[in-house]
Order: C-alpha cells, then sequence, then structure tokens
C-alpha cells in the first residue's frame, strides 16, 4: 500500500498531507504512511497534524454555508437536511457526554472539551472533519473552537504516532502496510454505514424505522 501511494502521488511529503486531507483517513492514515515511507517519528508527526488540522478550515467556515445551498437545490434538499440533522445529534451527543462528567463547567467550557476528547481519542468516526463539523453545530466561535481541535489533534498525533512506532519496533516497518491496508478497508465500511445512516434519517433529525 505505501509503495502504491508512493508512485499514485511521486512525493512522499505531498502523499502525507494529502493523506492526512482525506475524510476518515486522516491523521492515522498521514502519519502511519510517513513512517512507512522513511520519514523520522517526529517528522511523520508534523506532517500529519499539519495535514490534518488544516482540513478545520474549510469545514468551519464552509460546512453551513454549503448545507444552506444544497437545502435551497431541489436535488440535494432532503439529503442536505439529514446530514444537517446527522451532525446536530452528534453535537448533542457529545455535549450531553460531557454534561455527565463536569456538571460545575459552564456550558461554552463543556462544549470546547467535548470537542477535544472527539478530536484527540483516535478512533475510527473521529478526527478534525467530524470534531469540526460538531464545533460548527455547537455554535463555538473560531476563536474557541480551533484551539481545541489543534489541541485534540496533537494529542491524537502522538498516541498514533507511539502506536506506529512499537509496530515497527515488535514486528517490522512493513507491518505499516498492513495497518494502512486496514484503515481503508474501515474507511470504506464507515463511508457506507455514514451514508445509510444519513439516509434512514428523518428530516426532523430521527431516524426512520
Amino acid at each position: 500500500m505505501v509503495e502504491f501511494i508512493q508512485k499514485l502521488i511521486g512525493n512522499d511529503l505531498w502523499a502525507t498531507l494529502v493523506m492526512s486531507f482525506v475524510p476518515l483517513i486522516e491523521l492515522k492514515g498521514g502519519i502511519v504512511f510517513a513512517r512507512g515511507a522513511g520519514f523520522g517519528l517526529i517528522e511523520a508527526f508534523l506532517l500529519g497534524w499539519l495535514g490534518s488540522t488544516l482540513v478545520f478550515f474549510p469545514i468551519y467556515f464552509l460546512l453551513r454555508p454549503i448545507l444552506n445551498l444544497l437545502k435551497r437545490i431541489k436535488w440535494f434538499s432532503t439529503f442536505a437536511t439529514k446530514v444537517e440533522n446527522y451532525f446536530n445529534d452528534k453535537a448533542t451527543e457529545t455535549l450531553d457526554n460531557q454534561k455527565s462528567k463536569g456538571k460545575k463547567f459552564s456550558a461554552k467550557a463543556l462544549k470546547m472539551l467535548g470537542v477535544f476528547v472527539f478530536v484527540a481519542i483516535p478512533l475510527p468516526m473521529t478526527g478534525v472533519w467530524t470534531g469540526t463539523a460538531i464545533a460548527v453545530f455547537l455554535n463555538l466561535k473560531f476563536k474557541d473552537a480551533m484551539p481545541m481541535v489543534v489541541l485534540g489533534n496533537i494529542v491524537a498525533g502522538i498516541i498514533i504516532s507511539l502506536l506506529a512506532q512499537l509496530c515497527i519496533t515488535f514486528w517490522d516497518i512493513k507491518s505499516l502496510d498492513y495497518i494502512l491496508y486496514a484503515l481503508f478497508a474501515l474507511a470504506i465500511i464507515l463511508l457506507a454505514v455514514f451514508i445509510v445512516k444519513v439516509a434512514r434519517k428523518k428530516t426532523d433529525g430521527k431516524e426512520g424505522e
């Protein structure tokens, strides 16, 4: 997989940035690819973090305008509304999770903490793409959302970097190839699940029977 991506893009640095920018692959795939391509621990972390963090800006500033535009177009209005409802539900769920843990914090602090935790834990369907969308639908201001996404992505990057190093240490660098295959397969599955979930949602935000 590493060699295929190298041949496809032709430049390891750009390949890492592109991988990190792709939804569902993001930071995880970027760092794993960079280590497999021969970058050092710090270089791989910085490139993966940079590429995935840059996603914050277009998502934060363009997500709502694009959804609002699509809602005005007959063919896309239902889909756009369902996507909007999906992220509204994710935002509510994220906030509720934090409310159960910290009742002494202000509403804004709980929203910021929720975004940070969501981005920081490198699990499937977490990361800058969804984390930024959640920040948008929690109505967090730019100055409050950006630091949480940036810091959360640093934590996630450290975790992924250490896990990649462990794979190299206890197995070999070729083991990262299998991880990339798994990440791409998982991304395809999660994309299908996301589409099904959005398709099943009613326009009031609830899933259909």
